[in-house]
């Protein structure tokens, strides 16, 4: 990776999938304009917050795919990243596990 990109690979699948209370969603229906969790792969040199393993929420309206060995991933920069979620954040004083 280079420079301030972060390669994630997302939870999410594209297929149907199920609300909390139990109701079957199409995978045509469109979603409301949220942010998506991923899982940070890996990290350029210039990426001060997060590290590979780091789960990362991002806009879903701001990604670039790529295909690497038949996976999909997504690349974003870091300025693009709303929050990091991480165990080693939790160490700290009076944390709670998230860097916003």
């Amino acid at each position: 990776m280079l420079h301030d990109r972060v390669l994630v690979k997302t939870d999410a699948g594209e297929g149907e999938r199920r609300s909390t209370g139990g109701i079957l969603i199409p995978a045509t229906a469109e979603l409301s304009k949220r942010c998506t969790w991923a899982e940070a792969v890996a990290v350029g040199q210039s990426v001060r917050a997060v590290e590979p393993g780091d789960r990362v929420l991002y806009d879903p309206e701001d990604k670039l795919e790529v295909e690497v060995r038949g996976a999909t991933y997504v690349l974003l920069r870091e300025r693009d990243l709303h929050a990091v979620a991480a165990e080693r954040l939790k160490d700290a004083e009076g944390s709670t596990g998230l860097y916003l």
